[in-house]
């Protein structure tokens, strides 16, 4: 993987015309040195999402910013994400439609997805001509969010990234949570890991690994091609926002466009 303080860039096997990456919550722009964030500033330098409190003119900034940096061929498709199994075609008469993944055949759009502790995942097609982004938390994941995208694309051809999330020693469950996957198939079982006896208080029964879960899915569509799941969002305050760890936080936003 390839990262530095302002973006994640992809180490993946995808066709050469294929482009993608992943901000961070520090800003890339020399003039205004990277805030470390924390409870003292909720939203760092680099927050991407106009829903969370934050200025509406420092967000549009950075947005701004963010085409300027990755030299965005357009303004990305933002989406209104629910946590829902909904996904979209990007087109030009969608205006921030009500949905967790977008896709595309067109070159030169830009699919996105914002995140703080869930997991957003990127598609391809090995020939480069087909590309989604996924907003995948636990309930978009139980109700088939991943699945529902490959449908609309047509193909299991595809290669696969996982970007930074919770990771399964901060993403504590109740046993809904496990149940609904299990409901789903005996072999969600090792995403979960049994917490360490403890008052009910003090948070859910169940470590869950939402990277496992996403690759449960992704290889029984047939799917092997799969890469990243290796950050924590909880335990890297410097570099990502996390709801869990802070409530109100900024968002990341995952970016991919094919030219």
């Amino acid at each position: 993987m390839l990262k530095n303080d302002n973006f994640i860039f992809l180490n993946w096997n995808a066709p050469p015309n294929v482009h993608a990456a992943m901000t961070t919550r520090i800003k890339a722009h020399p003039s205004s040195p990277p805030s470390k964030g924390g409870k003292n500033n909720c939203y760092a330098d680099f927050n991407l999402a106009t829903h969370v409190g934050d200025d509406l003119e420092n967000v549009l900034k950075n947005r701004r910013l963010l085409k300027t940096e990755l030299s965005l061929p357009n303004e990305p498709f933002w989406l209104e994400q629910i946590h829902s199994n909904t996904v979209v075609e990007v087109s030009t008469d969608l205006i921030l439609p009500r949905a967790d993944a977008s896709y595309s055949h067109q070159k030169d759009v830009v699919c996105a997805v914002m995140t703080a502790d869930c997991l957003p995942v990127l598609m391809c097609s090995t020939d480069g001509t087909q590309i989604a982004a996924i907003h995948a938390g636990w309930r978009g994941l139980a109700n088939g969010i991943i699945s529902n995208t490959v449908a609309a694309l047509k193909t299991t051809d595809l290669i696969v990234w996982l970007g930074a999330a919770i990771g399964a020693e901060c993403f504590e469950v109740g046993d809904d949570v496990r149940d609904t996957f299990l409901k789903k198939s005996a072999d969600y079982s090792i995403a979960f890991k049994a917490h360490p006896p403890r008052p009910p208080s003090k948070g859910g029964d169940w470590q869950a690994d939402i990277y496992e879960l996403a690759r449960i899915e992704l290889l029984q569509l047939g799917i092997t091609q799969i890469y990243g799941g290796e950050f924590c969002t909880v335990t890297d305050a410097e570099h990502f926002y996390s709801y869990r760890r802070d409530k109100q936080t900024g968002r990341m936003a995952t970016l991919i466009w094919r030219t």
